[in-house]
């Protein structure tokens, strides 16, 4: 019965029957043709079971590894192969089967492949998840065939879930970029630094060459010699990165949401947070206070905000900036940069939260991220074929002005902003974040 089910006739087997069938109707009336055409019959007969002999005679005919990563990075081209090896006595042809989870909504993965004896083939793909969460990736099919008649399938029974993860892609490739100080390569910028902000370490003898405002005089008079403060600039400040978890934040760009750059660039800008000796962490909102992990630079702190901003996910509510405020000046008592990732789209909408705005930036500096809407950018800009299309532009170049206002309105009140399209988020934060490093703002 298994050896049933794993026969799999092709085409080349039906077109031969058909074949022969056609030449016994044609032999009926041409007598001469009957013998030779029970010749071929039974050639083929004897084929047929010489293929299935040589196809079964083995029973560990191929060997199937699939070389997988053990997460996904969501947003990004992620690799994954598939070895095959045969341990057949001649060449073959295989057709490569794999079972994609059901996300990706691809169902005519094939693969054909030859197969030379004891040498592993290998199958390279790539594949883009757009979404948090777990993919489920089923059997891998593989169809072998030696003559051509039938196909042998051999099945890797071996289902394989796979979390995604926040792009942890990215974030290599911008570690790596730092460490090799290529980071320009990406766009960030490199941001001369204005001024010093000091912090005390320890007092010692003055020697020449020290300025003479850091003189220690109540020292000095002690030591009976001269004294001076050593100082070296403060680190160790506390960068926050406040999600905003509201619907606004539900919106698509290229297949992944507003929600979804944003986690990404919060990965990114916290690793850089910590590698310049500051304290990262995160706080997620919507109508209630979500996650919040305190600012640290912990060996452990990448591992926890990783596992937060897996969990998160979008709601269908309007945020509540006022309990966001009082919140935040509950538990995060030292002064602090914020980097608020929301989405503004009306000026009604930023009305309504300014005054809890303008009160978080009293005790913290706040950096509000707006988002470009590159869609309605691009509808504005098309030429307009039909009546139809003059109103679609008319009301795109609307938004896209109320946009600007947006973030005039923003400038004017003294908070710091980041107007950016979704693609470009993390690079424009991390050049925020040294900006306000470099001009010693916090």
């Amino acid at each position: 019965m298994r050896l049933l089910k794993n026969i799999f006739f092709t085409n080349l087997f039906f077109y031969f029957l058909i074949g022969i069938a056609t030449l016994f109707t044609v032999a009926f009336f041409v007598h001469w043709l009957l013998i030779p055409v029970k010749i071929l019959l039974f050639l083929f007969f004897i084929a047929f079971i010489w293929d299935i002999i040589f196809l079964f005679g083995k029973k560990n005919a191929l060997k199937i590894i699939r070389n997988y990563p053990d997460k996904l990075s969501n947003g990004d081209y992620n690799d994954f192969s598939i070895s095959i090896e045969s341990f057949y006595s001649t060449t073959l042809s295989v057709r490569v089967l794999e079972e994609i989870p059901i996300q990706f909504q691809k169902r005519d993965f094939e693969v054909i492949k030859k197969l030379i004896p004891f040498q592993p083939e290998v199958i390279d793909y790539q594949l883009r998840p757009v979404k948090r969460g777990v993919y489920s990736f089923g059997k891998c099919i593989a169809l072998v065939k030696h003559l051509g008649l039938i196909e042998r399938r051999i099945i890797l029974d071996e289902p394989l879930e796979l979390p995604c993860y926040p792009s942890f892609i990215q974030l290599r490739k911008y570690l790596l970029m730092a460490t090799t100080n290529r980071l320009d390569e990406m766009g960030v910028k490199r941001i001369r630094k204005i001024g010093s902000t000091l912090e005390f370490e320890h007092i010692r003898e003055y020697t020449r060459g020290d300025e003479t405002r850091f003189i220690n005089w109540k020292a000095t008079a002690k030591a009976h010699q001269l004294m001076v403060n050593q100082y070296e600039d403060e680190r160790s400040q506390p960068i926050y990165s406040f999600i905003d978890l509201g619907r606004s934040m539900r919106m698509p760009f290229e297949g992944l949401t507003l929600l979804d750059y944003a986690i990404n660039s919060t990965l990114v800008l916290s690793n850089v947070t910590i590698l310049k000796d500051d304290k990262a962490g995160i706080l997620t909102f919507s109508k209630n206070i979500g996650n919040h992990i305190v600012a640290e630079k912990r060996n452990s702190q990448m591992q926890l905000i990783s596992e937060a901003l897996y969990k998160i996910t979008t709601k269908f509510e309007e945020p509540e900036f006022g309990r966001l405020y009082a919140y935040t000046k509950r538990k995060i008592n030292q002064r602090a940069l914020i980097f608020l990732y929301t989405n503004f789209e009306t000026l009604d909408a930023l009305y309504r939260q300014l005054p809890y705005l303008k009160l978080l930036n009293k005790s913290h500096i706040l950096v509000v991220i707006v988002f470009k809407n590159t869609e309605l950018s691009a509808l504005a800009s098309t030429k307009a074929k039909k009546s139809f299309d003059i109103y679609n532009q008319i009301i795109a170049e609307k938004f896209n002005y109320e946009k600007q206002l947006i973030i005039q309105e923003l400038q004017a009140n003294g908070l710091q902003t980041i107007f950016t399209t979704p693609q470009n988020l993390t690079v424009n934060s991390i050049n925020k974040y040294l900006e306000i490093k470099a001009r010693g703002l916090i």
